[in-house]
């Protein structure tokens, strides 16, 4: 399974960008897609995930309502859209798969709980 992440970059603070991953391999058992970012000195943490069938979503309380994942099945692909963005939003993003199926069938927040990660995509959020 491989994983390919883009679309990051350098945009002001209010402004909009949006993130793509696709996925090529094990696909047909993708249980869910994520999206991670980290920042210098920092953990890597959860922003968003999809289950890839049903289309259940979950947000970091710090994403929500600005940002939006979504998943296109025939391209294989999941997108973030990042709107409202602000300077704390700077960070390196990475996309996850999971295969995985968690007990309680939930949207997986945890790092642990994706099994193959892209190389991740930088965006940056001038003040």
């Amino acid at each position: 399974v491989q994983l390919q992440a883009s679309g990051g970059g350098l945009v002001q603070a209010g402004g909009s960008l949006r993130l793509s991953c696709v996925v090529s391999g094990r696909t047909f058992s993708t249980y869910a897609m994520g999206w991670f970012r980290q920042a210098p000195g920092k953990e890597r943490d959860f922003v968003a995930a999809i289950k890839w069938s049903g289309g259940r979503t979950d947000y970091a309380d710090s994403v929500k309502g600005r940002f939006t994942i979504s998943r296109d099945y025939a391209k294989n692909t999941v997108y973030l859209q990042m709107n409202s963005l602000k300077p704390e939003d700077t960070a390196v993003y990475y996309c996850a798969a999971a295969f995985t199926v968690p007990y309680g069938l939930g949207v997986p927040v945890r790092v642990t709980s994706y099994d193959y990660w892209g190389q991740g995509t930088q965006l940056t959020v001038s003040s």
